[in-house]
């Protein structure tokens, strides 16, 4: 299975996220409007804390010690989960959601290297999506690492994963479009 449709896109939201966001203070990517919202450097910091925790499911996978759940073994909740998780992480921030305790990024400040942390990590990333392609082709069935009883093809996991990432892309921006507007008061 060709994985450059994932590998691709890892590489533009990082070049996206660098774009908008390398030429900020630790102090500006650290920026929050409200309590309630996350700063530029929580949502990266987010996805990273989120993508790191399907390394664990994959190398159980390889390792052979990975039980997967029962629900896995019905092919219309693999697809309905799978649709369902992915159509609720798209872009368009329509429905706000709450992540689950696990994901949450850090409280305090988070230092100015950020940006290169997530490069990095988007490098890891797209080597564990390419060294992925026999369990693609294998059409694997992973659970989410939030909760076992949420079942989707490893395909789907890797879709939803970047397209999480555009997601939190648009909500870095609108914190910078806040930040710029602040700041031009």
């Amino acid at each position: 299975m060709n994985t450059d449709r994932w590998t691709k896109k890892i590489d533009e939201t990082t070049n996206e996220f660098k774009e908008s966001f390398g030429a900020l203070s630790v102090e500006q990517l650290n920026f929050k409007p409200n309590a309630q919202t996350w700063s530029i450097a929580q949502n990266i910091d987010h996805l990273i804390v989120i993508n790191e925790t399907y390394y664990p499911v994959i190398n159980s996978i390889r390792e052979g010690n990975y039980k997967t759940p029962f629900l896995a073994k019905l092919g219309f909740m693999v697809s309905f989960l799978g649709k369902t998780i992915l159509d609720a992480v798209q872009p368009d921030r329509k429905k706000k959601m709450k992540t689950f305790p696990i994901w949450e990024p850090a409280k305090s400040e988070i230092s100015g290297d950020i940006l290169s942390r997530f490069e990095k990590h988007q490098t890891d990333l797209k080597n564990l999506i390419t060294g992925s392609k026999d369990l693609l082709e294998k059409r694997t069935v992973i659970s989410s690492p939030a909760n076992k009883n949420i079942v989707y093809k490893l395909e789907t996991a890797f879709d939803i994963i970047t397209t999480h990432e555009q997601r939190h892309l648009a909500q870095a921006r609108e914190v910078a479009a806040e930040l710029k507007a602040e700041t031009s008061r």
